[in-house]
């Protein structure tokens, strides 16, 4: 099965993509992931992503592209893969599903964890780091912060939902709760519930 992995910062996505991931027998496969594979390895890829990265400059989609792409067609996505974090624009959502097409590909479902806002920001400003001994708030999760990135996901990311909705593959789930519970939702949503961890 083929998976596209969409939720906002603070909705638990790279939890529930482990384990998604697990209950389908697929790799889970973020663009974190990806980068650092290419750039540890010094692809031709790489060189020219850590080109714009060390220049503080966004790499541009082509490059990503291609990378996801290579990442694909290696043996173990062949029967099928779980993404998260990409694609994040319409842009890169088309570029997929042409590199899809050209290895006789596409997409089986899109899962969307939908979480409300004001509970994503409870979330993401929750959370401490330990600095001299003492508990304090990352910068990146201050409230306004949270809120900031929370608006770039609803400008960059959100309309993916409507773009895979339109061709039939978007299924959205309630990811409150625990996370057994958000999973199970999840696997309904796939029409695989009640399966076990070692199934």
């Amino acid at each position: 099965m083929r998976v596209v992995l969409l939720g906002p910062p603070g909705a638990g996505k790279g939890t529930q993509a482990q384990i998604i991931a697990g209950r389908l027998g697929v790799p889970a496969i973020s663009t974190g992931d990806i980068f650092r594979a290419n750039v540890s390895g010094q692809t031709e890829l790489g060189r020219q992503a850590k080109a714009y990265m060390d220049a503080g400059d966004l790499v541009p989609d082509e490059i990503t592209v291609a990378m996801v792409k290579d990442r694909l067609a290696e043996p173990d996505a062949k029967a099928g893969f779980l993404l998260d974090g990409f694609p994040r624009t319409i842009a890169q959502a088309e570029q997929l599903r042409a590199s899809l097409d050209e290895l006789g590909q596409h997409l089986d479902c899109v899962l969307e964890l939908v979480v409300d806002e004001d509970e994503l920001v409870r979330r993401l400003s929750g959370r401490r780091m330990l600095v001299d001994g003492e508990w304090v708030q990352r910068d990146d999760d201050k409230p306004e912060t949270v809120r900031h990135r929370l608006e770039v996901y609803r400008a960059q990311t959100a309309p993916l939902s409507g773009f895979y909705d339109a061709e039939g593959l978007l299924a959205q789930f309630d990811a409150i709760g625990t996370i057994e519970e958000v999973t199970a939702r999840a696997m309904t949503a796939l029409g695989q519930p009640g399966q076990s961890d070692d199934s």
